[in-house]
This record gives structure tokens, C-alpha cells and sequence, in this order.
């Protein structure tokens, strides 16, 4: 596999994990014991570090790619074996 192909999946992989690390470790302003700000929802992180998120986010992308790539070069599972209704014969 070409690197810009790597690059572009890693890329995608990097996207997708956002939404899988975003909801851990969230903490309400109420959870937090924190005062409201006017027009705040309730359901509001009380604090956003971005650059924690972008760790996490990276450290789950990397391992997910890595795997994947693992996969593509040792064939461990392959379209065949995912074919439950028998089309890819």
C-alpha cells in the first residue's frame, strides 16, 4: 500500500475516533460543582481541554490503524470470511 494511502486512512481512522473518545471522561458543570453561566445547558462539559482530547484521540486512531494495517498485510480477516449470506462465491 502506497504512504498517501497509509496517511489518508490514518486520517479517517484519526476523524472516527473523535466520536469514540469525545463522551469518556465528561463532567457536567453540576458534577463539577460548578456555578452556571446564563443560557449554559445543563448537559455541558464544565471544562473542554482540547489537547487531552486530541491525545486520547490519537493514542485510539494509531492503535485502530495499526491494527488495520496488521490486518491488510497478514490477511487475518478477509471479505471472504465476513460473507454470512454466501455472495462472494
Amino acid at each position: 500500500m502506497r504512504w498517501t494511502s497509509l496517511l489518508a486512512i490514518y486520517f479517517l481512522f484519526w476523524a472516527f475516533s473523535v466520536f469514540l473518545v469525545l463522551p469518556f471522561g465528561v463532567r457536567t458543570t453540576h458534577e463539577a460543582g460548578g456555578e452556571y453561566v446564563p443560557g449554559q445547558a445543563e448537559s455541558a462539559p464544565h471544562e473542554f481541554n482540547v489537547r487531552r482530547i486530541a491525545i486520547r484521540v490519537t493514542i485510539v486512531a494509531t492503535v485502530l490503524w495499526a491494527l488495520f494495517v496488521a490486518n491488510y498485510e497478514f490477511g487475518w480477516i478477509t471479505p471472504k470470511m465476513l460473507d454470512f449470506f454466501g455472495r462472494l462465491d
